[in-house]
């Protein structure tokens, strides 16, 4: 299990992606534990932790700046429920794809970002349940986008609680 410690921090690619955020390029590390991002002393807009081994979404520091997180292909069962409680406030992007979310209600604590607009959970088990997407954009009401697909209006309109 590889952790996240400061010299692996400062080692990772610090680069300006196409839309000319500051992004943090943790991909590929096999890391199981978030941790000490904090240590990055909040230059980032996007942080891209693609293709480790994360389990849950926890540990998340207070990062002001960070408006998009790229989590996909990792191993996230379970996200903290104060996820969002002033840690993440202007999270507005937020790539889950590929990971083993197994329950709908795992999803909630999802609704404590305010400013989520995007997000993805594709390839995870909880996407095959019925009524699937109609619980989502119930629960996280300021989504537009959900799996690379608009986000209608309409579609809130009927949903009945299951």
């Amino acid at each position: 299990m590889v952790r996240l410690a400061a010299d692996l921090l400062w080692k990772s690619p610090h680069l300006f992606n196409a839309i000319k955020e500051g992004e943090l390029a943790l991909a590929g590390n096999k890391m199981a534990v978030i941790e000490i991002l904090g240590a990055n002393e909040d230059q980032f807009d996007t942080i891209d932790l693609f293709d480790n081994e994360i389990v849950k979404l926890e540990n998340v520091p207070y990062l002001s700046r960070l408006g998009t997180m790229l989590i996909n292909n990792n191993r996230i069962t379970r996200i903290n429920p104060n996820i969002g409680a002033s840690l993440l406030r202007k999270l507005h992007t937020l790539v889950l794809t590929d990971n083993i979310i197994v329950n709908l209600v795992e999803i909630e604590p999802l609704a404590s970002l305010p400013k989520l607009q995007f997000l993805s959970l594709l390839d995870n088990n909880n996407t095959k349940k019925a009524n699937y997407r109609l619980y989502v954009i119930n629960k996280l009401k300021s989504l537009w986008v959900l799996d690379f697909k608009k986000v209608k209006n309409k579609v809130t309109f009927f949903f009945f609680p299951m």
